[in-house]
């Protein structure tokens, strides 16, 4: 008789743990994700420049939305090239607002394929996002040395 009460007990504590458990966590977690500031792109995450020249400096302006329900605060952007220069907004953009990051991309001293990768540090989830400036290089033409 006390092994029955024994496991019977075992039982119900168990189950009651596993329903505590389970569904409040899920909730909070995705009540306090939907809160967050939400980074959305209007257009591409990406922007094909085409074929330059040598030498030329292409711009590109990525627009976004804040589409979470707190400010949406950019904390830093680089790039993976000093010859990519961005620019964005140092006040906080708030819910439902739209913005824009400019980047520069200057082609000196380039050649050939090119992919740059501009990375978005904010107060989202996940804390960064990445753009990317892709296109192709051609080289100018080196002057011949006189013999």
């Amino acid at each position: 008789m006390k092994q029955v009460f024994s496991v019977i007990f075992f039982l119900s504590v168990s189950t009651a743990l596993l329903n505590c458990s389970g569904t409040e966590k899920k909730n909070d977690s995705k009540q306090t994700d939907s809160k967050l500031p939400v980074l959305t792109l209007i257009d591409s995450s990406s922007y094909d420049f085409g074929t330059i020249k040598e030498g030329q400096v292409v711009e590109h302006t990525f627009k976004f939305r804040n589409d979470g329900e707190y400010p949406l605060i950019l904390n830093n952007i680089t790039s993976s090239c000093g010859c990519t220069t961005p620019e964005w907004p140092k006040e906080p953009i708030g819910p439902n607002a739209t913005s824009s990051i400019h980047v520069r991309f200057d082609s000196k001293n380039k050649s050939g394929p090119q992919v740059k990768t501009i990375t978005v540090y904010a107060n989202t989830e996940p804390a960064y996002s990445e753009l990317r400036l892709r296109g192709i290089v051609n080289a100018e033409p080196k002057p011949e040395a006189e013999n």
